[in-house]
């Protein structure tokens, strides 16, 4: 008999508990950087979430799409300023992300994920008023909080055995458009709907300590001292905290991971190993 056959089937037995575990479990995964960066990628990561839902569990999508917004922004010649080192962004610059995010990369994902055999639903934080905002910086434009989440629209989806994939866009009280950070975006959601876990599919393997390895398992106390220490630096400082907002909205752990390694979201949640660093209070 095929070795490869038997490996196969060994490792899908083995996953079995965990299937049994997540059953009906809501994941909401933060999806960016180089993991939407190629066609092969795109296809992995949506066939990935095609078979959580065919197994039990509700995944939720959150995407990102600076590097995308950044292209155009070029070949539109929109010259953006930058306060403290983050873009502001004007109404010239929403326009583009809008069109990015809720055009070209949602649809993107939506049909990978309908081509792997998923029944995926695109929209926005706009959307049926799933996320309300207030503005994070006058400084800054239009870039936005979350202040307000009404998960409503996803539990009709999940229902209707559909995936939510969402571009991280939200309506303020006026009516304006605001644009989010894309992790920020995905926290709130995964609060609102108490999450059993949120995914943070990044460029890096993890948190690592100043040794560069993975901390495979940080509890939430820690998390301070660890940025204190200089240990948490630079662009994991905000996802860090993102985890810590989430997990005092309901969700039950985050996880930070390489959204770069083949099937990562499947490693996580099905294997005894896992993958990346896993944000949850101690088990006594």
């Amino acid at each position: 008999m095929n070795r490869d056959w038997i490996a196969t089937a060994s490792t899908l037995s083995q996953a079995l508990p965990y299937m049994q575990r997540y059953a009906d479990a809501t994941v909401v995964i933060k999806l960016g950087g180089h993991a939407m960066g190629s066609d092969d990628a795109m296809r992995s990561f949506a066939r990935d979430v095609v078979l959580m839902r065919q197994v039990g569990l509700n995944p939720v999508v959150v995407h990102g799409g600076g590097p995308m917004i950044n292209d155009m922004l070029a070949k539109l010649d929109i010259k953006s300023d930058f306060v403290k080192g983050k873009r502001v962004t004007d109404q010239a610059t929403m326009d583009v992300v809008e069109m990015v995010l809720s055009g070209t990369v949602n649809n993107r994902l939506v049909q990978a994920i309908c081509e792997e055999g998923g029944k995926a639903v695109g929209l926005s934080g706009k959307d049926a008023n799933l996320i309300i905002c207030e503005q994070t910086d006058a400084d800054l434009g239009f870039v936005g909080t979350p202040v307000d989440v009404d998960p409503t629209i996803l539990r009709d989806l999940h229902a209707a055995n559909a995936i939510p994939v969402i571009a991280p866009l939200g309506m303020g009280r006026a009516g304006e458009t605001f644009n989010i950070n894309g992790d920020t975006a995905a926290g709130a959601i995964a609060g609102a709907l108490k999450a059993d876990r949120l995914l943070l599919l990044t460029d890096v393997a993890g948190v690592k300590d100043k040794d560069g390895n993975v901390l495979t398992e940080i509890a939430p106390a820690r998390i301070g001292d660890l940025i204190a220490d200089g240990t948490i630096a630079g662009g994991m400082i905000p996802k860090t905290e993102t985890a810590l907002t989430a997990m005092e909205d309901g969700v039950r752990a985050v996880v930070i991971l390489d959204g770069r390694a083949p099937n990562a979201c499947l490693l996580e949640l099905f294997t005894d190993h896992g993958a990346g660093s896993l944000i949850r209070e101690p088990r006594l």
